[in-house]
């Protein structure tokens, strides 16, 4: 059975790899392409179905794409 929280998925935003968990937090937010998820990237942790240690697993994504372009 697939770990929602550590196991990585691509999902609709081209170059992330994030928990199942995540993707479904973010979908229920509307949140679907990579601008969209930066604008919120400093209050992701009050996002609904998003804690403290996603928003931290998401932000270092954020990061490793960034560092790739």
């Amino acid at each position: 059975m697939p770990n929602h929280y550590k196991e990585r998925w691509e999902g609709p935003i081209r170059g992330l790899r994030l928990p199942l968990a995540a993707w479904n937090s973010l979908h229920n937010q509307g949140i679907t392409t990579i601008d969209q998820l930066t604008a919120v990237a400093d209050r992701l942790e009050r996002l609904p179905g998003i804690g403290l240690t996603m928003a931290r697993i998401i932000r270092q994504e954020l990061a490793r794409l960034a560092a790739t372009e």
